[in-house]
């Protein structure tokens, strides 16, 4: 598989970038619901929040690398068969996507900032508290951080399904572009 995007299908680092985002998503999701039950004398009740705050600050370095790999590969043509409303949907799903984890993210930091309190990415380096003192700043980002989850992970279902719909109804080779896989009925560049 070629590093770079094709006119027929996406390369590896477009595939990389992908799935490491869809993956870090999920376990983030799974992760953030778990927390938030966790009581003071549970031996994850500091480690958790280290470790999603840590993941969550690379998932945005993740996502602006990928954008920025965005703007500057071709993106694979549409199929011939896809019709006009899909790929509009599509991307505003993608649109969507990346404005509500980014959203994710920037009120995820509020809600660790909230106290001044510097964000520390694997005790490597932290992150100032630049924003704080708004009022209930951490109940109020909390409340966003969560439904925005939400959303998102609907959101992601959406796009999955329609992948699932495009390779077992339509027969297309939409989902297989997205996983490195062989295209079945195309010729590679």
């Amino acid at each position: 598989m070629q590093l770079h995007n094709s006119s027929e299908r996406y390369g590896a680092v477009a595939v990389f970038l992908h799935w490491l985002v869809a993956l870090s998503v999920i376990g983030l999701a799974i992760v953030g619901l778990w927390m938030v039950d966790l009581g003071y004398y549970s031996p994850y009740y500091r480690s958790a929040p280290f470790w999603h705050k840590s993941v969550g600050v690379t998932l945005a370095a993740v996502l602006l690398l990928r954008l920025l790999w965005r703007a500057v590969n071709r993106k694979p043509v549409h199929l011939p068969n896809h019709k006009r409303w899909e790929t509009r949907l599509a991307g505003l799903v993608h649109a969507l996507l990346y404005l509500l984890l980014f959203a994710i993210i920037a009120s995820g930091y509020l809600i660790s900032t909230a106290k001044g309190q510097p964000v520390s990415v694997y005790g490597w380096f932290e992150i100032p508290a630049w924003v704080t003192g708004i009022a209930q700043q951490a109940d109020r980002a909390g409340a966003v951080h969560y439904w925005l989850a939400i959303g998102v992970l609907v959101l992601a279902a959406v796009h999955a399904l329609g992948a699932l719909k495009h390779h077992f109804i339509d027969r297309d080779d939409t989902l297989r572009r997205m996983l490195g896989m062989r295209l079945s009925h195309r010729k590679e560049n």
